[in-house]
């Protein structure tokens, strides 16, 4: 089988900046210009955000979660492009891109909360300007899109001002290129020029769905028909990612339009927690993909520029304690007041709302005492 992931072999030019053996790369449209501890901030986000990862998923198989979606392998995606984001940019996350949420700034705890059942997000989408994790496949990207639209109705798109400019980005994977959800946005995205990005992490599996099985051109290439740029990178290479959504951010910051990314990188573990991998996919191709690892690589790049083992110590004291920190905060997350799903059904609160949350507080108090 073709590897997807190697640029000399690939149909479209696959950006590249960190070789799997940790090597500095160059390609000839985009370069990564951060420091060493720029570079050193980014591998503690992808331990940070493998670590969530990894404490989620055991904690569902305790029972503390009622499903998880690991990430495991796409951190580099997520993690690169989302610190290209500037205060004022919009992300529009999927409910797999737990190192977006992190890397904007909102408590993972939040995340446990929505897959333990007591909370639909817990966070206000304008904080941090990360809107809650989109469950229904693609729709996404057509919200990211009006708001987009919206960003240059509101005069906040190419005025030269950095601090002022802004614009969405809309995170999907490729089983999500195949609603018309998708289609629909990136065609009214082009006619208007909106200020969007579209993210799509092709980790080669729609649930059991082959990528080959979903398109006859690589993702990106699909860009052509709308007309807007496509990109096609290195989904595993956290520079790379960085570099190809700076630009693309910017480009749509200045007015000059939305663009399609193409992030190949692959699934580790299971779709989600009910899902079992090895019914439609070999162990050796994970074997394969397992070698490209996004941290592994940062890691080897930061040894050869004489980053000290402590350091890396350091690092790993800090995911140890986000784990505790996940651990005692799921356990003690409340249980929801359901009388609250009474405060948002209406803009203005209506009598016969009122009637009904009354009706239902006053069969709740009836129960308490009672032995189920």
């Amino acid at each position: 089988m073709t590897d997807p992931s190697d640029p000399t072999v690939a149909d479209i030019p696959l950006v590249q900046l960190l070789t799997p053996a940790g090597v500095r790369t160059t390609s000839p449209e985009y370069a990564y210009d951060g420091s060493l501890p720029d570079i050193q901030d980014l591998f503690r986000d992808l331990v940070m955000t493998r670590r969530l990862d990894t404490e989620a998923f055991a904690l569902q198989r305790h029972g503390e979660l009622g499903l998880w979606p690991p990430a495991l392998g796409q951190e580099a995606a997520q993690v690169g492009s989302a610190r290209a984001l500037r205060p004022q940019d919009f992300a529009f996350p999927t409910y797999r891109d737990h190192g977006v949420v992190l890397c904007r700034g909102e408590d993972p705890v939040h995340l446990l909360g929505i897959f333990r059942g007591s909370s639909l997000g817990g966070w206000d989408p304008s904080e941090h300007n990360v809107a809650l994790p989109n469950i229904i496949i693609g729709a996404q990207t057509l919200h990211a899109t009006g708001y987009a639209m919206a960003l240059t109705l509101e005069g906040l798109v190419g005025t030269g001002d950095p601090e002022r400019d802004a614009a969405s980005i809309a995170y999907l994977g490729d089983g999500a290129t195949s609603q018309g959800d998708f289609n629909e946005a990136l065609d009214w995205a082009a006619v208007h020029q909106a200020p969007v990005v579209f993210f799509c992490q092709n980790n080669q599996y729609a649930i059991s769905v082959p990528l080959e099985r979903q398109t006859r051109v690589p993702i990106s290439q699909r860009a052509d028909g709308f007309g807007l740029p496509g990109v096609r990178v290195d989904g595993n290479d956290v520079l790379a990612c960085h570099a190809v959504t700076t630009a693309a951010l910017q480009r749509a910051r200045d007015g000059q339009g939305p663009t399609l990314i193409e992030a190949v990188t692959y699934r580790m573990g299971p779709h989600t927690t009910s899902d079992d991998p090895t019914r439609y996919r070999e162990a050796a191709e994970a074997d394969v993909w397992r070698a490209k690892d996004a941290i592994e690589r940062v890691r080897l790049h930061l040894v050869s520029e004489g980053v000290p083992a402590e350091w890396f110590a350091e690092v790993q004291a800090e995911a140890d304690a986000l784990g505790v920190h996940l651990r005692e905060a799921c356990q003690n997350i409340p249980e929801p007041d359901l009388a609250e799903l009474f405060d948002h059904v209406h803009v203005d609160t209506t009598e016969e709302t009122e009637q009904q949350r009354a009706e239902y507080v006053a069969w709740r108090d009836s129960l308490e005492g009672s032995v189920a």
